[in-house]
């Protein structure tokens, strides 16, 4: 008998399934822990993925909605086959750092006040880590035990950032760097991703309203640490 599946169920299961995989990591994580959290038989969790690999997937996909989620008549979300997953990240990460405010500032000749310029990158960088903040977490949680995506995220992912941001603090001569850039770059982008990403998962996270005001502050602490003297943010 085929199972009904009700559209307001897939985003609830995306959800729950982002949540646990955070919190268990891919291997501990069975489909039932995903059931227990909302509730609901196994046998319904699988009316909307074929395995957890699928579930992995869809998470990965649609928990922080950028991709619309699919119609029911189209589920369930089959198993991606080998590779397809760490294609998926792959392809995100390249669309999303070709539109970043970095690679735009390295690609013209012209640019602004120093100030506002890096104001302007750290403020884009921390904005596009936050709207992708859970495909982050999951990625980064889960990267270590699935070899395909691990090559992805901490080759072309994070470390690709920080090769596009050591190019940027070399060119702009007039920046005062207190160490080297890469190691400067690195402390940019894990600060960013500290505030839009991890610390949404720290019991002790900020209220909402100290939230809003994380991307101002912190492109004005980081950018008064590298401006030269005399100069305003």
């Amino acid at each position: 008998m085929p199972r009904t599946r009700s559209a307001d169920m897939f985003p609830k299961l995306v959800s729950a399934a982002a949540e646990t995989f955070i919190a268990q990591g891919f291997q501990r994580t069975q489909m039932q822990d995903v059931a227990d959290a909302l509730g609901v038989a196994k046998g319904t969790v699988y009316g909307y993925v074929e395995n957890k690999d699928a579930l992995l997937g869809a998470a990965l996909r649609f928990a922080d909605g950028v991709e619309p989620l699919p119609e029911v008549a189209d589920l369930p979300v089959r198993a991606p086959a080998e590779g397809e997953l760490a294609a998926m990240v792959a392809e995100r990460l390249r669309g999303e750092v070709e539109q970043l405010r970095l690679v735009e500032a390295l690609s013209t000749r012209r640019h602004g006040p120093l100030a506002v310029e890096l104001g302007e990158i750290i403020t884009n960088l921390y904005d596009t880590l936050s709207r992708h903040r859970v495909s982050i977490k999951l990625v980064d949680r889960c990267a270590p035990e699935l070899p395909e995506l691990a090559d992805v995220w901490f080759g072309q992912g994070r470390s690709g950032l920080v090769v596009v941001l050591t190019e940027y603090l070399q060119r702009r001569r007039a920046l005062r760097l207190p160490g080297p850039a890469p190691l400067v770059a690195r402390t940019i982008l894990e600060t960013c991703v500290l505030w839009a990403v991890h610390l949404h998962w720290d019991p002790a996270r900020p209220e909402p309203q100290d939230t809003a005001a994380v991307p101002s502050t912190l492109a004005g602490l980081l950018t008064r640490g590298l401006l030269p003297e005399g100069s305003s943010t």
